[in-house]
């Protein structure tokens, strides 16, 4: 199942896919926001649909105090404008904070122009939120792999 990362922004909506086995996170698409929620929920639709997408993983701007600011009721609206949009696929939202930062910082890193970032920022953004979504995934399962081992050491030492 695939999986796909949005950073949704003002201007603009960074998209990004992960690979089939939903590993690696890549980015695909950067999606002008004209400030139709609905129309964007559209244009991101049409993307899952084109790839399969199984769950999409959106990227959830919370204050550095952990509170919700202005631009989280604007994702919460694209979420809801989304969900009208897909059918049978899941909306995770996901802390989003200082990807921005952290993609300008690689961006930087990488020697790229100033005027060369403008649409690059934010799908590697969604990038960024997407691989972090699948890492967690990842040690999720490591952590239950544990836990089960440790109950299959457990029940053999009852016995």
């Amino acid at each position: 199942m695939r999986i796909m990362g949005i950073d949704y922004g003002d201007r603009r909506i960074g998209v990004a896919i992960s690979d089939p086995m939903a590993m690696i996170a890549g980015g695909i698409d950067t999606i002008v926001n004209t400030g139709d929620a609905t129309k964007c929920a559209r244009d991101i639709a049409k993307v899952i649909a084109d790839y399969s997408v199984g769950k999409v993983v959106v990227g959830y701007p919370k204050n550095m105090n952990n509170s919700e600011g202005f631009r989280a009721e604007a994702t919460n609206k694209f979420i809801e404008s989304l969900k009208s949009c897909i059918d049978g696929v899941e909306i995770v939202k996901w802390d989003e904070r200082l990807t921005t930062v952290q993609a300008s910082r690689a961006m930087n890193d990488m020697g790229m122009k100033r005027k060369n970032k403008k649409g690059s920022i934010d799908k590697l953004s969604a990038v960024i939120i997407l691989q972090g979504y699948l890492d967690f995934l990842v040690n999720v399962k490591n952590d239950l792999r544990w836990i089960l081992v440790q109950i299959v050491k457990i029940n053999v030492m009852i016995i």
